[in-house]
């Protein structure tokens, strides 16, 4: 028996349309999303980014906030998480100590508190004595400067192989990386990437090894993840 056209014409219609639908989302399922660092679409350029991430950093309220209600608060639970870092071994009186995208500097003050002295944050905006100018995608310091380097605002990087890249040139062999990340929430607007795994963040450190991995509660960054740079490193990755 010949079967309707109408009927032949619909099936043929709804496999055409399906048939792209099913290969994408296979596609999808076998894609190895937990290794990915996802951009935030929407910045056309550079001079935008920066742009957008001065909105926050030059907001007034914002800027009142930190250096009043939260200035104490946040020192305090700095000063816990680089007390626990001391008692690991992981840092020392005596190391030369970085604060990346530190803002007015509270995790610098905390770490002066807790008996780091030589420490000083970078951001966009300086905020004497305690945080310098510059630019985390392109530090202004030599190469092997610091023994220690920290930093909270990973998910306001656009690039991230040149966030790593400038942490990595700029500690020295043996130096350690203490990053806290958000893995199971989203970060906030003006953030420029979302981490979906530790393990996305392990591939951009080339030259350095995992130390530990632990949950942490810090202001909304769930997870601590140290590197130590490998004292045997010879290559420069530069861009």
């Amino acid at each position: 028996m010949k079967q309707p056209k109408p009927i032949l014409k619909y099936v043929l219609v709804s496999i055409f349309f399906t048939l792209p639908l099913i290969l994408f989302f296979s596609i999808q399922l076998r894609k190895p999303e937990k290794e990915l660092i996802r951009i935030r679409p929407g910045y056309t350029s550079y001079d935008y980014y920066i742009q957008r991430q001065l909105n926050k950093t030059l907001n007034p309220r914002l800027r009142t906030i930190w250096m009043t209600r939260d200035w104490d608060r946040k020192i305090k639970v700095f000063s816990r998480f680089f007390q626990d870092l001391k008692r690991q071994g992981l840092l020392s009186n005596d190391s030369k100590c970085l604060c990346v995208g530190a803002r007015v500097g509270q995790e610098v003050e905390a770490l002066k508190r807790v008996g780091v002295n030589d420490s000083v944050g970078m951001d966009l905006v300086p905020y004497p004595p305690l945080v310098v100018k510059g630019d985390f995608h392109h530090q202004p310091f030599d190469d092997e400067t610091f023994d220690f380097e920290f930093s909270n605002v990973f998910d306001h990087a656009l690039y991230p192989d040149k966030f790593v890249g400038e942490i990595e040139r700029t500690l020295r062999p043996g130096g350690l990386c203490v990053l806290h990340v958000a893995l199971s929430t989203r970060s906030d607007k003006y953030s420029a990437n979302d981490l979906y795994s530790v393990d996305a963040l392990v591939k951009l450190f080339r030259r350095s090894e995992v130390v530990h991995v632990r949950n942490v509660d810090g202001f909304g960054l769930d997870t601590e993840v140290v590197f130590r740079k490998k004292r045997d490193s010879s290559i420069l990755v530069r861009s």
